[in-house]
């Protein structure tokens, strides 16, 4: 039936996600999703929700949510952004903001969806190498006599490495690019780093995006956002109305604004996920693993002798699943999500005896 294909559809190297395997006794550690459960509050709003107003069509700008987000960063609801997860976000941003003569630069080693979102919108792309370290070069990423980035996009903490780039330095890269988009990638931000929606207000060419997806446990409910300058935001709303006008539902709208209001609950859960974090890694280390500094609900480890695929084969047979990348340069790494205590103790006692035979 491929011949009934468009040239773009027979072109197109699709995103694989996150496996999201049938076993028992599972020990689910490969898509980054939070340990603890949603806000108490997000959860009565949703069951709330569900009335007959779910006849009805949703608030297609979701003015609630812009609202509360609003409050929640300290900017004006015409630069709030919101949509079904952050991955149409950044669809939009890419077709609407990030599609240049120049070409977009990100990342060698960064969110796989970004090339995948350059093949389908036919967007021209620059992958700048990371170091050594695995660090973002701020360098890479200024203009250099003529060689100038039409846009640039990057996630911070990066992903899968789960480096974070400071603040500062971010800052060098927007101020360094006035005349291209910087759009920074923060779905992990809440577990370590220092959020740019701090900077929008100075700069007309910087965009942040979010998801409720991480560290606001609501991965299954996709909702997403972007915070910038209204111009940017228009732009996306353009793209939006051109492509669905109702892309949040009412159950997620509801959802989504509980979770912003209860911000007790969300400091206190980012703040369990980063104290089990350092431990899992100091446990790793303990057993010689190398493991990225990370500001994210996530940490990239290999092991100096034995193969990261054939440890990941092996934590699968015990019903662990981490997250393995094949690409040239961390084909060695596995990327293990921090789970629950119980979970990260159940994954270092089977790295023992793995290592250990």
């Amino acid at each position: 039936m491929s011949r009934f294909w468009s040239a773009v559809v027979h072109g197109l190297t699709p995103y694989v996600p996150g496996e999201q395997p049938k076993l028992d006794n599972l020990v689910k550690l490969n898509t980054n999703e939070h340990p603890c459960g949603p806000s108490p509050k997000a959860l009565e709003a949703i069951r709330a929700a569900t009335g007959d107003g779910l006849r009805l069509y949703p608030d297609p700008n979701a003015d609630a949510l812009k609202a509360a987000l609003a409050r929640h960063h300290g900017v004006q609801p015409a630069q709030i952004f919101v949509g079904n997860g952050s991955d149409e976000v950044l669809a939009h941003a890419f077709m609407g903001l990030l599609k240049h003569d120049r070409p977009l630069c990100f990342p060698d080693i960064t969110y796989s969806f970004y090339p995948v979102y350059c093949g389908l919108y036919g967007v021209t792309h620059r992958a700048i190498p990371l170091a050594e370290d695995f660090s973002i070069r701020v360098e890479d990423y200024l203009p250099h006599g003529n060689e100038r980035a039409g846009a640039i996009i990057f996630p911070n903490p990066n992903a899968p490495t789960g480096r974070l780039l400071a603040l500062s330095e971010v800052e060098r890269i927007v101020a360094g690019n006035p005349d291209a988009v910087v759009l920074v990638d923060e779905a992990y931000v809440d577990f370590g780093g220092d959020s740019a929606v701090a900077l929008v207000d100075r700069y007309p060419n910087l965009l942040v995006t979010h998801t409720f997806s991480k560290s606001r446990s609501l991965a299954g409910l996709r909702v997403g956002y972007a915070v910038g300058d209204a111009g940017l935001v228009e732009a996306l709303e353009r793209v939006k109305n051109s492509f669905n006008s109702y892309p949040l539902d009412r159950l997620a709208i509801a959802g989504a604004v509980a979770s912003v209001e209860d911000d007790d609950y969300f400091r206190a859960s980012c703040a369990k996920v980063v104290a089990t974090r350092e431990k899992l890694v100091a446990d790793l280390q303990a057993l010689d693993f190398e493991v990225l500094p990370s500001a994210a609900n996530f940490i990239f480890a290999r092991h100096p002798r034995h193969d990261g695929a054939e440890l990941t084969a092996e934590l699968r047979k015990r019903a662990i699943i981490v997250r393995h990348f094949k690409a040239a340069r961390i084909d060695q790494f596995m990327r293990i999500t921090v789970g629950t205590d119980e979970q990260c103790s159940i994954l270092v006692a089977a790295l023992k005896d793995i290592l250990a035979r």
